[in-house]
């Protein structure tokens, strides 16, 4: 938005601040109850499975975000809302990785919406 716009604005990206557990840090954290926030950690193994399998040579966006899925359907806790892998400029989804994606989503953990991603290079 800020390069269709023409904006004067430089934006800058910078690492998710995260709990020791790999839980990005959100106010929205205090909603859990003490299951729901062991059952959250499984939005941070989706995320760091993705980037392992791109590490590794993945380059199937559809893979990816299929093996995000599995591994948060087997959270009894958690609803997804989205799994995606998409052009870390445009957000638009991609079906092959070759360029800096990345890996997002959003799940729900009891009445919590918690959203997070990690860069895919």
């Amino acid at each position: 938005m800020v390069a269709d716009l023409n904006m004067n604005i430089e934006i800058t990206i910078v690492p998710t601040v995260r709990e020791d557990d790999g839980l990005a840090m959100s106010s929205r954290n205090s909603y859990l109850s003490p299951a729901e926030r062991r059952a959250a950690t499984v939005l941070f193994r989706a995320l760091t499975l993705a980037r392992k399998m791109n590490l590794e040579g993945e380059r199937d966006a559809n893979n990816l975000r299929q093996q995000m899925s599995s591994l948060i359907q087997k959270e009894p806790l958690a609803h997804i809302d989205y799994v995606s892998v998409a052009d870390a400029d445009t957000l638009e989804e991609l079906s092959l990785l070759d360029k800096n994606a990345l890996a997002m989503l959003a799940v729900r953990i009891g009445k919590t919406r918690l959203i997070d991603n990690i860069l895919l290079e």
